[in-house]
């Protein structure tokens, strides 16, 4: 199966001051604040969802294609991306801005003060997937749509249902921005739906959806509970869960939900049922968790088998050891498009084996 992944491509500058915002702060004076800290540090971080979602899946030894704008200042990022097996052709690279910047200030209480310029990222919106050139062989079996400039996701769900496009909508910190008939148009007929907690609470209030509408629209919905690991609903079926990885130390929570998806999603692309690859799905975020950075981490073969098996067992480290196999020795393999099945937009996806 070949996946392609729409979203945010970014770069995180992550800066720690010493001292608390709160003492700075003059409360008389907050109508003409005029501040500057002098930060002890500065971590510049390869990001953006859709690029840390493709890195997992490339280091799982799929050849996923990202897709989104970028400004010229993207070429030592587009190596390290290639180096991990990111198909980057149907990147768009702006000729008047920059790439995405995330800049963060951290004071010693971790209050934060943040600021995001999306710079090429809403030329994203001017993407079109129908134009995207690729040889028929490598037509996408299914597409991924991240947070990213709001038009250009919608976008991205139009082009797909009207190539006939199978997609997953991972609408996320973008339901805030979004108004009820746009989550609505994202959401409806996707394959997998992919929300944190909080985000599942904040899309049904967005659509006036109740819960059993959600599932009627869209294959399966995952949600993330952090700590509580994951939940897998389908509309007619018993919700399944999965716990996450016991004892994780976590060294930076930043992009542990994008491991997630990418390990989720090449076990499902592998064969696996949905439980088995949720297992994949934390097995590969909590080596993202113990890491400083959303893709510094490595997916090794046999870390990840040994972590299964603590945390799941042998039997189920044995069961992803055969995706595995064939994530890390045929890279790039194209496997057939599922044909569909049932009689919703969002066929439901295969629970059988789930446990």
């Amino acid at each position: 199966m070949r996946i392609a992944v729409t979203g945010s491509i970014a770069t995180d500058h992550l800066m720690v001051f010493p001292g608390r915002f709160a003492d700075q702060l003059i409360p008389d004076q907050l109508a003409h604040v005029s501040l500057s800290f002098l930060v002890d540090t500065l971590e510049v971080r390869r990001g953006g969802v859709a690029a840390n979602i493709a890195f997992g899946l490339g280091s799982l030894g799929h050849t996923p294609l990202l897709v989104g704008a970028v400004g010229d200042d993207f070429a030592e990022y587009e190596t390290w991306l290639k180096a991990h097996g990111v198909d980057t052709g149907a990147v768009r690279v702006s000729g008047t801005r920059r790439t995405a910047r995330f800049l963060c200030l951290t004071d010693q209480d971790a209050n934060q003060i943040a600021a995001f310029y999306a710079g090429a990222m809403e030329e994203a919106r001017d993407i079109d997937l129908g134009q995207v050139d690729l040889p028929a062989a490598q037509r996408p079996d299914l597409v991924l749509v991240c947070p990213n400039d709001p038009e250009a996701m919608l976008r991205h769900t139009a082009d797909c249902r009207r190539l006939g496009l199978p997609f997953a909508a991972d609408p996320s910190q973008q339901l805030a921005r979004l108004g009820p008939h746009q989550v609505r148009d994202l959401v409806d007929g996707a394959r997998w739906l992919f929300t944190n907690e909080y985000e599942a609470a904040l899309l049904l209030e967005r659509t006036g959806w109740t819960r059993e509408g959600v599932l009627w629209r869209v294959g399966a919905w995952v949600t993330t509970l952090g700590g509580d690991g994951v939940r897998i609903e389908c509309a007619d079926r018993p919700t399944l869960t999965v716990p996450a990885v016991p004892g994780l130390p976590v060294a930076d929570p930043t992009g542990g939900g994008d491991a997630f998806r990418a390990g989720f999603l090449a076990g499902v692309a592998r064969g696996l049922a949905v439980v088995p690859a949720a297992r994949l799905g934390c097995v590969l975020a909590a080596q993202a968790l113990a890491a400083v950075g959303s893709q510094t981490y490595r997916a090794d073969r046999a870390r990840l088998l040994g972590t299964a098996a603590r945390a799941y067992g042998d039997d189920a480290a044995a069961e992803l050891a055969p995706a595995l196999d064939r994530m890390t020795t045929d890279r790039g393999a194209v496997d057939p498009a599922p044909a569909p099945d049932g009689v919703r937009a969002a066929p439901a996806p295969a629970l059988e084996g789930a446990a």
